[in-house]
């Protein structure tokens, strides 16, 4: 499964890559392109992303896990919603540093299937969470051919989850298992900017995998003793509307 999104990630960023530079090779004609010379001449510039995101986890099992009580453990995706400010500033012709600070609103699940002879075992942590994001991100961008251009992105981010403190995180941390607040990631992605008289909008698909383990080993909870390590991932669609 983990090859079957490398190989999505890897021949998305490919595309976009190859047609970004076929694009910049092109001359730009001033007559395609009315809207982007109104943005042309702005060194940075400023924005909003309303995005939709699917969250999850890696798991990892430890070496314990053949000797506990639990069968099997799994984790799904589930839906979430973030809102972002944008600060874009131009490096050059093609590319932008971009500082995109925000908060996301998530949903994530971890299930353990005890075997059948322990039917009282705790067998589900659900982790809701509000994310403090901080993004830094380089972006590369195609020559523009009638008011639109290609993108690819690539950077870091550092989360933080402020709900962490809540009581139900304290009775799932004291129950099964705890998850750090912290959390550091790579992000790549890319995207298209559409050139409109007042705005840019930019549609944009990325990838987020978590790059420290975030699970907080407990040896008194075997649902802890069972995992090795935990992971963050994300896929998400974002709209931003930048001027």
């Amino acid at each position: 499964m983990h090859n079957l999104y490398w190989g999505k990630i890897t021949t998305l960023l490919v595309s976009f890559s190859f047609l970004a530079s076929t694009l910049s090779g092109q001359v730009t004609n001033s007559s395609s392109n009315l809207n982007f010379w109104d943005f042309k001449s702005k060194p940075f510039y400023f924005g909003l992303t309303i995005g939709l995101h699917s969250t999850g986890y890696i798991l990892n099992k430890s070496s314990e896990f053949a000797n506990s009580n639990i069968r099997q453990i799994t984790t799904g995706n589930n839906p979430g919603l973030n809102v972002n400010i944008i600060t874009n500033l131009k490096i050059g012709q093609y590319f932008d540093f971009r500082f995109i600070p925000g908060f996301a609103f998530s949903e994530r699940n971890i299930i353990f299937e005890p075997r059948a002879d322990v039917p009282d075992f705790e067998n589900r942590i659900r982790v809701e969470s509000v994310f403090l994001e901080v993004p830094l991100l380089l972006r590369f961008k195609s020559a523009p051919y009638k008011d639109k251009r290609l993108f690819v992105v690539g950077g870091m981010k550092y989360s933080y989850d402020v709900s962490s403190t809540s009581n139900t995180r304290q009775m799932d941390a004291e129950n099964i298992l705890t998850i750090a607040p912290h959390d550091f990631q790579f992000e790549v992605g890319a995207g298209m900017q559409f050139f409109f008289p007042f705005f840019i909008f930019s549609p944009e698909l990325k990838f987020s995998r978590g790059l420290n383990n975030i699970h907080i080993f407990n040896g008194n909870l075997e649902g802890s003793r069972a995992i090795d390590q935990i992971l963050s991932r994300a896929f998400t669609i974002s709209l931003h509307f930048e001027g």
